[in-house]
């Protein structure tokens, strides 16, 4: 478990947090609730991933409230659509909100994610919320598309001047280090606890990277 979680805090320095207008330094030190909006489907439900934020972040020091809007197979097309997002965004007050779709390895997907990562991106500036991006993972079938799925949520985040949560390239990594695939549930696609777990890890520091400034392995 240590050399697991060493593994994943140099992954994360690794990866740039893209620049954004908020003070997340504050944020972290600061006594009020940090309230976190996550949109996405089963990949982001399961395990209930906003809990394990909520715990990652508790032991940290940090008080953490977590909203969830998620559906299976929906993308963030299909949350702009039907408006609960936006009605929500607009009616209270998100510190972060958190976007997440499937793999998005193919154009159309890379497509969706910059076309309406930017509609959400003007709604949340309008609303003073920090956009993110939350990198998933392909199925273990179509695993030789990781490098796509790393590469277009990548672009997605520096194209809106997003937070990314650089989760995929972590798994990515590591299995390739360990050759472990345990991140994986039984179905080969979702996440199981552990990788679940590894995700929050990841969102936690992405969020507030102060707190684990002073970490070692």
């Amino acid at each position: 478990m240590k050399r697991t979680l060493g593994l994943l805090l140099c992954l994360c320095s690794l990866y740039p947090i893209f620049p954004n207008s908020g003070d997340n330094t504050l944020a972290a030190f600061s006594p009020k609730p940090i309230k976190i909006l996550f949109v996405g489907n089963s990949l982001t439900y399961t395990n209930q991933l906003p809990l394990l934020v909520e715990k990652e972040a508790k032991e940290h020091g940090l008080i953490v409230h977590t909203s969830l809007v998620a559906y299976p197979n929906y993308a963030i097309e299909d949350h702009w659509n039907d408006g609960k997002v936006r009605q929500l965004l607009e009616k209270e007050r998100y510190d972060f909100l958190i976007l997440q779709q499937g793999p998005s390895s193919l154009a159309e997907g890379r497509q969706m994610l910059l076309d309406y990562g930017a509609k959400f991106k003007s709604v949340c500036e309008a609303q003073q919320t920090q956009l993110v991006f939350y990198m998933v993972w392909p199925s273990l079938r179509y695993y030789q598309s990781f490098d796509k799925v790393i590469q277009n949520y990548t672009n997605a985040a520096q194209s809106t001047d997003a937070l990314l949560c650089p989760v995929g390239s972590v798994w990515k990594a590591y299995i390739e280090q360990t050759k472990d695939r345990s991140y994986y549930g039984p179905d080969g696609f979702h996440p199981s606890e552990k990788g679940s777990t590894v995700a929050a890890q990841v969102i936690v520091k992405t969020l507030f990277p102060e707190i684990t400034a002073n970490e070692r392995p």
